[in-house]
């Protein structure tokens, strides 16, 4: 399969760190540093010490896969897990109908490692799956955005006030039915809508639940375990990153305060404001049948507040040995936690997920004695067939899609005006921009104001000129409707709403997408995702339907 990759740069918004962090070599920078393995090397590959508890986290596994309804290799790939394998990890919020696109670029790329590092190792490794299902802000995953022919349109549940209680265990309530429907217009009927009907309409079904079985089902032919770690065997296995948040409070928030520093100092943000007094812990309590997970804060006097509670370090010891489950780790903390359940050879994260681990390596070292190498998920943009079609008959590049609708629409008149039309506009804007060089080189020698104020005129008779080329441009839309049509086409599949396709379209509608295209079932996508994983681009990559 030939792979067409473009830098990450052709995104726009890409932060310095995420790029600095992929460009990593060799160097001793201060990314380096932080991170440790370079992501897109082989040095990575150096495989986690077996699990310690490795019955119990199969046991838990095996018997949540099941209520998931694995298939064979997910139960396989527990053994395995179970007779000392080694795990490629990633994970996502647990969102609506499964998600934006890049959920599923996380699960292939997850899978394409643990190949490729039992390949290169010997020591097999399976992908997990976690589910973030502790977090409480329902609105980030209420919603689902799917195009229509002219738009994207974001399905909403609108489930009322949840008291911040963890959203994984938030049902969807009737009003899914109707959501459903309109979901299965916008995929077109096509064979993924049932499923998506299947996990999420069955009776009192979950945000965690209907996610869980969506990618467990979605991924089942690649043996994917799908992990929630919200119960108590889970959190008993990692009670150990848990206790330390406790017992060496200060002297992680003292390590997270010099590593923010340090990374001001360098030049970068810290992605995880920490302040004094914060923890790396939310309480979870229960009252008439309601949950609620509230972060815990360190007070002065040493005691713990969560809400109107106040606790002392032995009595939140207490409740961590008596139910485990109460205790949630927070962003920063949640990578360690899950890698004292798991025997995480390697993470796999997006851009925000590496900007936290900056933070996050000073916790491992602390805690774990140890620094999970992360890794970037593939990124990458899948073009229909149709979309496709049209770019090359305008001759537009992937990069030349991420803009604005007007922009493209511009660029496409330019391109479609007369030779001739073309060639007189460049010559009058060579001409004009060589004068005017010239002209306020001589006017700034005479005299500094003279200079400024013909600065200043030059500046407004180039925006004449650029606005002439635009006039000109909008003339060809005018004449040939079938150009705006197109550039609006182009942007709305490729770069939605002003953001890279797959941070804002469900990765349902491109299974759809490919079971319509393709007269086949989304399986063959998801494949297709999984080899174009394995490449080792360090930017941007296309997947053609």
């Amino acid at each position: 399969m030939s792979t067409e990759c473009y830098p990450i740069t052709a995104l726009p918004n890409v932060t310095r760190l995420y790029r600095d962090y992929l460009a990593m070599g060799e160097a001793q920078t201060p990314v380096r540093g932080w991170y440790g393995a370079a992501p897109l090397a082989q040095e990575w590959m150096k495989p986690a010490a077996a699990s310690v508890h490795a019955d119990a986290l199969a046991d838990a596994l095996e018997k949540q896969s099941r209520e998931f309804g694995a298939g064979e290799k997910t139960l396989a790939n527990i053994a395995k897990l179970r007779a000392g394998a080694r795990a490629l990890v990633t994970g996502q919020q647990v969102g609506l109908l499964g998600g934006p696109l890049l959920t599923l670029h996380k699960a292939a790329t997850a899978i394409a490692r643990a190949k490729q590092v039992t390949a290169a190792t010997g020591v097999e490794h399976v992908p997990v799956f976690w589910l973030a299902s502790e977090d409480h802000d329902i609105e980030e995953v209420d919603q689902a955005a799917l195009l229509t022919k002219h738009a994207v349109e974001t399905l909403r549940l609108g489930v009322q006030d949840t008291n911040d209680a963890p959203v994984g265990g938030v049902t969807f309530g009737e009003g899914i039915g109707p959501l459903l429907e309109r979901a299965t217009e916008l995929l077109s009927y096509a064979p993924v809508s049932e499923l998506l009907r299947e996990v999420h309409g069955a009776s009192g079904a979950t945000f965690a639940g209907a996610f869980a079985r969506l990618m467990t089902r979605l991924f089942a032919e690649h043996g994917l375990i799908v992990m929630d770690a919200a119960g108590r065997e889970f959190h008993a296995l990692g009670a150990e990153a848990l206790r330390a948040a406790i017992e060496q409070a200060e002297e992680l928030e003292a390590a997270l305060l010099a590593r923010s520093t340090e990374l001001e100092s360098a030049g970068y943000h810290a992605q995880v404001l920490v302040k004094p007094g914060a923890s790396l812990l939310f309480l979870v309590s229960e009252a008439d049948g309601v949950k609620t997970r509230q972060p815990l804060k360190r007070l002065a006097d040493g005691t713990w507040k969560a809400g109107n509670s106040v606790f002392t370090a032995t009595e939140l010891l207490a409740i961590l040995d008596a139910a485990p489950e109460r205790l949630s780790p927070n962003a920063l903390l949640r990578p360690v936690f899950q890698d004292t359940i798991l025997p995480t050879t390697a993470y796999v994260g997006g851009p925000a997920e590496v900007a936290y681990f900056a933070q996050s390596a000073v916790l491992y070292e602390k805690i774990a004695k140890r620094v999970t190498p992360i890794l970037p998920r593939m990124s990458a943009t899948v073009l229909e067939p149709a979309i496709a079609t049209v770019m090359v008959q305008h001759e537009v590049s992937l990069p030349d899609a991420m803009t604005t609708p007007d922009e493209l629409a511009q660029r496409l008149g330019a391109r479609a005006m007369p030779i001739e039309a073309k060639r007189r506009l460049a010559a009058a804007g060579n001409a004009l921009d060589e004068a005017l060089t010239a002209a306020v080189s001589y006017m700034g020698a005479l005299d500094a104001g003279l200079g400024q104020t013909a600065e200043v005129s030059a500046s407004k008779m180039r925006y004449q000129m650029d606005r002439l080329r635009r006039l000109a441009a909008t003339h060809e839309l005018n004449k040939e409707s079938s150009l705006k049509k197109h550039a609006d086409a182009m942007a709305l599949h490729l770069f939605p709403e002003g953001h890279p396709q797959e941070r804002v379209i469900a990765g349902a509608w491109f299974v759809a997408a490919w079971e319509i295209a393709k007269g086949e079932a989304g399986s063959g996508f998801i494949d297709l995702l999984v080899e174009t994983a394995a490449s080792q681009c360090p930017g941007h990559l296309v997947v053609r339907i």
